[in-house]
């Protein structure tokens, strides 16, 4: 049996949904912060195997979902520039923005590529000289360092066009935030697999420690979750709030050192603003001084300062990342608002709430 395979065999999972009820202690509101969690709960209905009182609801877990509406307005706007290429991964194509998305413009002759891996764009402004070449740099911690090699590249090669649009975020900035902020009286945390790889657990410490939070890293199997969710609830009833691995084959206490150096050579922290959290200080990752050159916000500046800020919508994605909505309870859901026809990334991202809920969840 391969070990995917171990971690979805039905009867282990059936075995430790019924360990939970043990471990249960009273009412808990638990919030995944990883789009690979949320559509990974929702495709295989955990939420129908945790006990009375336990409640799992979806944060700012989906990189595509928490970028700014004026964020990713600016970079539709690039669009008007003469002989641009706009690069993205396949999954921004159908977020809208204020007034229009890439996958419209794309049809409005704007020449638009979806590339696979940063590293493309690299070479499609090698190949096309004639060319802007301008990659929207999205995803948290997982993805920062693909970019940052991208980066490098391109100032090794000395490439003119080539530059980064850099939406990249960080993840423990928000959590903090999320919990400051105070909305939803949570229980615990269940951490991000991908970006634990690259940050380790230690940066979550601040969470048992200030506000007495319990965590718990996970992978993306079912096994996995629920045993997330197990140490969890454990925590809760033993009272000793912490910060537990339960992926340890894939995650460990220290950030890695090659992906840190990495992303400490090229980016810089900035203060970001997130979909429904507004700025959070810190949170953002910029292009240092070194590689300015290929800031898309630096080189385009006077054309990005025209950008007007958005309207507010119809579309409630904000209220779902910070866990004050669960999108079944939004009068657009399934009405207004479908995988057709968005109002907003939730519904858009493979990674979105919305999404899972619209493709697994309904009645």
């Amino acid at each position: 049996m391969k070990i995917t395979e171990a971690f979805r065999d039905p009867e282990l999972v059936w075995r430790l949904s019924g360990q939970l009820a043990q471990w249960a202690f009273g009412p808990a509101t638990i919030m995944e912060v990883c789009g690979t969690h949320t559509m990974a709960v929702a495709r295989f209905g955990l939420k129908s195997l945790l006990p009375p009182g336990v409640r799992l609801i979806s944060g700012p877990g989906c990189p595509i979902c928490v970028t700014a509406p004026e964020d990713l307005d600016a970079f539709l706007a690039l669009g008007r520039l003469p002989n641009v290429v706009l690069a993205t991964f396949g999954d921004v194509l159908r977020v809208p923005g204020s007034a229009t998305s890439l996958e419209r413009e794309r049809a409005r002759g704007v020449e638009v590529r979806v590339v696979y891996a940063p590293w493309e764009a690299v070479t499609l402004a090698r190949n096309h000289p004639d060319k802007e070449v301008i990659f929207f740099g999205v995803g948290f911690e997982t993805t920062m360092p693909a970019t940052a090699v991208a980066v490098k590249a391109a100032a090794a090669e000395n490439l003119p066009n080539f530059s980064v649009f850099s939406v990249h975020k960080t993840m423990p900035p928000a959590l903090r935030a999320l919990v400051e902020r105070g909305e939803v009286r949570l229980s615990g945390f269940l951490l991000p697999g991908h970006v634990s790889t690259i940050i380790g657990t230690e940066a979550y410490r601040f969470l048992p420690e200030e506000f007495r939070l319990p965590c718990a890293v996970a992978g993306f199997e079912p096994l996995d979750i629920l045993g997330g969710i197990g140490s969890l609830l454990q925590q809760l009833k033993e009272g000793r709030p912490r910060v537990a691995n339960v992926y340890p084959r894939a995650v460990s206490s220290r950030a890695n050192p090659r992906a840190q150096a990495l992303l400490k050579e090229v980016f810089v922290p900035e203060n970001a603003p997130w979909r429904g959290l507004g700025v959070i200080p810190g949170s953002g990752a910029g292009l240092g001084e070194r590689y300015a050159r290929f800031d898309a916000r630096r080189r385009f500046a006077s054309l990005l300062a025209e950008v007007a800020l958005p309207p507010s919508g119809l579309c409630r994605c904000g209220e779902v990342l910070r866990g004050c909505l669960v999108p079944r309870d939004c009068p657009q859901f399934a009405a207004a608002c479908t995988p057709s026809r968005p109002l907003g990334p939730c519904m858009v991202s493979p990674e979105g709430a919305c999404a899972a809920a619209f493709r697994y969840e309904q009645a």
